[in-house]
């Protein structure tokens, strides 16, 4: 951790424990590279612990032992992170800066962080004018993605009602946005709409009517409402992830999202029992990108023996079969011609295929067929007893696919969606280009690890600079924001480099 404030006392050590991987984070999106995120990171941090004291003396000045309303100290930093890169955008610091903030920073999206309180997002005000103990529990639940044990271990709170107690604070944030929606300046038209927009959201089994779904296609702040309004879908996240930390938000959440699911710990490793992420187990470090590949690998080499055994005809056929001398130009899931292709489309396809392991069949095929050789090539290499059946030489079969695509929605709301694209490559990769076509007309709005343009139905993401490179059997990952209209199905007829990439059920 780079040079911080000394911590005054107790509550400022654990805030630099528990905030600074969250901090840095959000700060590797805003920045260009890892040496101005650290630094970044660290003006931030010191601006927020900075603002942090004033308001603590400022409330005990007063006398009365009230807190002002602010904002929880997590969302307080993210918040200092923007601050910041807005103060280099002005002082001529905005090359060490993400491009996409820049043209953000000069925008009335931003401006409205900064201008009439009002006019301010409605999830910024909603939170911030929570009781902090409920800010924090919101906040770590739904935005940080903790889990339910980790979140009432820091907060001190009974692990058994702290579901009960989370789904409280939802409605109690439901109720300060639906206050400040209404005393949010609005135009006649839009008023008109506010009763029935708070009618819509309160009920999950409500049906949007169609011209109220028209006006919040149109109107951005009638559409924030309807996010921070509506408690089920799973779209509060969002919601508070973009109303309070803004550009970039929804890249954070999937962030923070991915790191809770691989267990990977906030702050500092030596506080990790007390973040609860790693309960009653000993203190672990983090696990590298490079060490869920090397065990990935093996995994799926492993899987690779014991799935050729049942279809050996002897000790032998398994041994040559295991070396490899039997699998060149096939996958895991096909070991031999009697295999139909349906059952290599089951076994390729399930729900564990996600970043970490998705496409342990395209590893086998990348580890028995050598590099470079053509469909030819690999078709004439598979002569081996398992290709041959009561003395018929099987016919040929063209190579697998060298790369795999999981295509995840990960939420929806009336016109609009998140998704998520996880590729796995059996071939190493200077840069990549994902293409794909949409059945439906869904258009991308926002991207991030990647840019994109689309034609039409086809959209082609590219690799940003920090994640162009891609080990052989590695995967990437990126997420957009979608518009779409009547129905949202699946992307198809996926591309990497442009050669076909199979699809993941």
């Amino acid at each position: 951790m780079p040079d911080l404030p000394t911590p005054q006392n107790a509550a400022e050590a654990a805030l630099l424990s528990e905030c600074w991987d969250a901090v840095l984070s959000y700060a590797d999106l805003c920045t260009s590279g890892s040496a101005s995120a650290t630094l970044l990171a660290t003006e931030a941090f010191t601006h927020g612990i900075d603002e942090l004291r004033a308001a603590t003396a400022a409330s005990k000045s007063t006398g009365t032992g009230r807190r002002a309303l602010r904002l929880p100290r997590i969302p307080l930093l993210l918040a200092s992170v923007r601050t910041v890169a807005a103060a280099w955008e002005t002082n001529g610091l905005g090359h060490r800066l993400d491009p996409d903030l820049r043209l953000w920073l000069h925008s009335d999206k931003a401006a409205r962080y900064v201008g009439p309180p009002l006019h301010r997002p409605l999830a910024l005000r909603g939170l911030r004018d929570m009781q902090e103990p409920d800010a924090v529990l919101l906040w770590l639940a739904e935005v940080e993605s903790l889990p339910m044990s980790a979140v009432a271990r820091r907060l001190g709170l009974d692990p058994a009602a702290a579901s009960s107690e989370l789904a409280q604070v939802r409605a109690l944030f439901r109720d300060r946005c639906h206050r400040n929606h209404l005393d949010t300046p609005m135009n006649a038209y839009c008023r008109s709409y506010a009763r029935l927009l708070d009618a819509v959201t309160r009920s999950p089994s409500a049906e949007t009517p169609e011209d109220l779904s028209r006006h919040l296609a149109r109107c951005v702040e009638c559409a924030e409402a309807a996010a921070c309004l509506r408690l089920h879908g799973g779209g509060l996240p969002a919601a508070l992830s973009s109303g309070v930390i803004g550009w970039g938000g929804l890249a954070y959440l999937e962030r923070r999202r991915r790191a809770a699911e691989a267990g990977m710990i906030g702050g500092r490793t030596d506080v990790a029992v007390d973040t609860g992420l790693n309960e009653g187990k000993p203190v672990r470090p983090r696990i590298g990108r490079t060490g869920i590949l090397v065990t990935a690998v093996l995994v799926s080499a492993l899987a690779l023996t014991v799935s050729l055994m049942p279809f050996g005809g002897s000790k032998g056929d398994d041994a040559n079969a295991a070396q490899g001398e039997s699998t060149d130009g096939q996958s895991l899931a096909d070991p031999g011609p009697s295999i139909s292709s349906g059952s290599t489309t089951k076994s390729g396809s399930g729900p564990g295929s996600g970043s970490g392991t998705a496409g342990s069949p395209a590893v086998a095929d990348s580890t028995s067929r050598p590099a470079g050789n053509s469909d030819q090539e690999a078709q004439g290499e598979s002569s081996s007893p398992a290709g041959k059946q009561g003395g018929v030489t099987s016919s040929p079969k063209s190579a697998a696919p060298d790369c795999r695509v999981k295509y995840e929605i990960v939420s929806e709301w009336p016109d609009g969606f998140q998704a998520t694209v996880t590729v796995t490559s059996t071939k190493a990769l200077a840069t990549w280009n994902l293409g794909w076509t949409f059945k439906d007309g869904q258009r991308v709005g926002q991207m991030w690890d990647g840019t994109f343009t689309q034609d039409d139905s086809h959209v082609t993401a590219t690799a940003a600079d920090y994640n162009k490179t891609v080990a052989a059997n590695g995967t990437f990952t990126f997420g957009f924001l979608g518009s779409w209209t009547g129905s949202n199905s699946a992307a198809r007829n996926f591309t990497l480099n442009t050669a076909s990439c199979q699809a993941a059920g």
